[in-house]
C-alpha cells in the first residue's frame, strides 16, 4: 500500500506536469511530460489493487501502462520525427500571463467555491483540491495552446487529471468502463496522429491559427 507521503508525492508529479505542459516550448518535451504524467496514474491505479485486491485493477493498470505511459508518447515522438517539427507552437498568453492564469486557477480550486467537492473525502481535501487544480490548467492547455500536438495531449492530460480526482475521491469505476475508455483513447491517438500527419503535411505546420483563412 502506498502511503499518504508517496500519494502527495505522485500527484505533485501529476500537476506539476499540467504546469510545465503550459509553458513547454518543444513538442518532444510534451509527449515527455504526458508519459511521466501517465506513469504516475499508474502507480496509483496499481496501488488500488494492493488495497482492494480486486484483479482487474490491477488489469486496468497495466493497460494504462501500456496504452498511456508507453504506446501514446512513443507515438508523439515517432511522429515528431518522421514530420521534423521539434519545435511547439506558442501559446496565445505570453509565459508569464500563463503562469499568473495557473495560479488563479489553482486558488480558485483551493478556494471555498469548491469546498463541497473537494470535502467528499475529507481526509484527501487537499490531494482533490490538487488534483482539480490539474484539471482546471488541463483545461487552460487546451485553451492556450496554438499547436495541434499540445492541445491533443491537454485533452488527455485533462482525462488524467479526472482519473486522479476520481481516485481520491473513492470513487468508483467497473473495470469494464475503465478498459472501453482506454480503448475508445487508444483508437482516438491513432485517428489524431493520422490527422495531425496530414495537417502538417498540408499546412506545414500544426500551428492551428493556419487554417484561420479556411472558408466552409
Amino acid at each position: 500500500m502506498i502511503s499518504l507521503t508517496i500519494s502527495q508525492f505522485l500527484l505533485s508529479i501529476i500537476f506539476l506536469t499540467v504546469v510545465f505542459l503550459n509553458i513547454a516550448k518543444k513538442n518532444n518535451e510534451v509527449a515527455f511530460a504526458y508519459g511521466l504524467q501517465s506513469l504516475a496514474i499508474v502507480i496509483l491505479i496499481i496501488n488500488s489493487y494492493f488495497e482492494t485486491g480486486y484483479v482487474s485493477m490491477l488489469f486496468v493498470g497495466l493497460i494504462t501502462l501500456v496504452i498511456k505511459a508507453i504506446l501514446a508518447p512513443m507515438f508523439f515522438i515517432r511522429l515528431i520525427k518522421r514530420n521534423a517539427f521539434k519545435f511547439s507552437v506558442s501559446t496565445y498568453l505570453n509565459t508569464p500571463l500563463s503562469l499568473v492564469a495557473i495560479t488563479a486557477l489553482t486558488a480558485l480550486a483551493h478556494s471555498q467555491k469548491f469546498a463541497p467537492i473537494i470535502n467528499i473525502v475529507y481526509e484527501h481535501h487537499q490531494l482533490l483540491a490538487l488534483a482539480l487544480s490539474a484539471i482546471f490548467i488541463s483545461l487552460l492547455v487546451i485553451i492556450n495552446r496554438k499547436g495541434a500536438l499540445s492541445q491533443i495531449v491537454g485533452i488527455l492530460s485533462l482525462e488524467n487529471s479526472i482519473v486522479v480526482f476520481a481516485i481520491f475521491a473513492g470513487l468508483e469505476q467497473s473495470a469494464s468502463l475503465q478498459i472501453g475508455i482506454l480503448f475508445d483513447i487508444f483508437i482516438w491517438l491513432i485517428i489524431a496522429i493520422v490527422f495531425m500527419s496530414m495537417l502538417y503535411k498540408h499546412f506545414g505546420s500544426l500551428d492551428v491559427t493556419t487554417m484561420n483563412h479556411l472558408k466552409d
